[in-house]
């Protein structure tokens, strides 16, 4: 298995040192962003994005870059989205970049404690509380399969602080709220329905998540925090959802998201090989299947991180065509919001990767 990996790995470094060194002799990154050139599929993207949204029952978010050339194109992507699991890419970028500097190995070991638990999806859950799980696993489940257990031991490891500070380092621009734990999201979501929300724990959002509709949630948060229906702010689950969005965590700018990806891409953000060790894990990424990649096509890779939340969902990443030097790689970057239904939202991320295809961001 770590063969193969390795082998992966080393696939991928190949790819991306053309590009490394063809972005040493590009612009500085201050000088493409005032450059802002607009590509010359703009115009046909442009199109099929309203069309898209015309026929949705809620918004998309959409930014797309040329890597190379820096023209862009973006569609509310100037505006505050709330990210998701996109979070977790900042933490792998922090982790990555502490192996790089010999401070810790991906073999080192985390002990799993009673309090990293969080609802979601990973196998980090099924571990008994004591097990020591090794940083590799905890990483590749967290960007694989967008584990929250595997997540916050990470954030635990590294602390938060840390984190945020590599996420503002990779988008100079700003644009990019403060990050939490991916408990702490759950906290203060249910907050607004009363503040003593935020005495809950990973294990009580576990039991949350087994209710199957929201008005038995609801029932439940009331019965466990002793709550008459009088002493809730809001009187729904989805309104409090709508306030935590109003809010700047774990949210920002779609291009300012990108930014952070581009420095991943061009070698800025790590040096070549934990660069091409992250983006074969992000290659591995099994979460998001029915997103981008479904509407890019099976000719193009995708190396990326899926988010979903109440109303929101998102995918973003890098996305190469051909190998080696006639290689074209774009910077995608695709959020939406407004519909309950997650089949939709995926139907709708699938549909803006066919748009992007078809308005010819991968022509040369």
């Amino acid at each position: 298995m770590k063969g193969r990996w390795v082998t992966q790995a080393l696939l991928l470094l190949a790819m991306v040192l053309p590009s490394m060194a063809m972005a040493m002799a590009q612009p500085s990154w201050a000088e493409q962003v005032d450059a802002r050139l607009e590509p010359v599929w703009a115009e046909r993207l442009e199109a099929r994005l309203a069309l898209l949204e015309a026929g949705y029952a809620g918004e998309i978010g959409v930014h797309v870059r040329e890597l190379g050339s820096g023209a862009r194109l973006g569609w509310r992507d100037d505006e505050y989205w709330y990210l998701a699991s996109l979070v977790k890419l900042p933490v792998a970028i922090e982790l990555m970049a502490r192996v790089e500097a010999g401070e810790i190995s991906l073999q080192d070991r985390l002990t799993l404690q009673r309090s990293d638990y969080v609802d979601g999806a990973g196998s980090t859950n099924w571990a008994s509380p004591g097990s020591a799980l090794p940083l590799r696993q905890l990483l590749e489940s967290m960007m694989i399969v967008s584990d929250n257990t595997a997540s916050d031991m990470l954030i635990r490891h590294l602390g938060l602080e840390s984190v945020n500070y590599r996420a503002r380092h990779l988008s100079p621009g700003g644009g990019l709220g403060p990050i939490t734990t991916l408990v702490d999201v759950r906290r203060h979501a249910y907050a607004n329905l009363h503040p003593s929300a935020f005495t809950l724990g990973g294990m009580d959002f576990i039991e949350l998540r087994k209710r199957q509709s929201d008005a038995a949630r609801l029932t439940w948060l009331r019965q466990r925090l002793g709550l008459t229906p009088q002493q809730l702010q809001v009187p729904s689950i989805d309104q409090a959802f709508q306030l935590y969005y109003a809010t700047d965590l774990n949210a920002g700018r779609l291009d300012a998201f990108a930014d952070m990806l581009e420095a991943l891409a061009e070698g800025r953000a790590l040096g070549m090989q934990a660069t091409a060790e992250l983006l074969a894990i992000m290659a591995r990424t099994t979460s998001g299947e029915r997103r981008l990649k479904a509407g890019l096509g099976r000719d193009i890779r995708l190396a990326h991180k899926t988010g979903t939340q109440h109303r929101r969902g998102c995918d973003a990443g890098i996305a190469t065509h051909g190998y080696g030097d006639d290689a074209r790689r774009v910077v995608i970057v695709a959020c939406v919001r407004g519909e309950l239904d997650l089949a939709r939202n995926e139907q709708i991320l699938a549909a803006v990767g066919r748009a992007i295809r078809e308005a010819g961001a991968f022509e040369y």
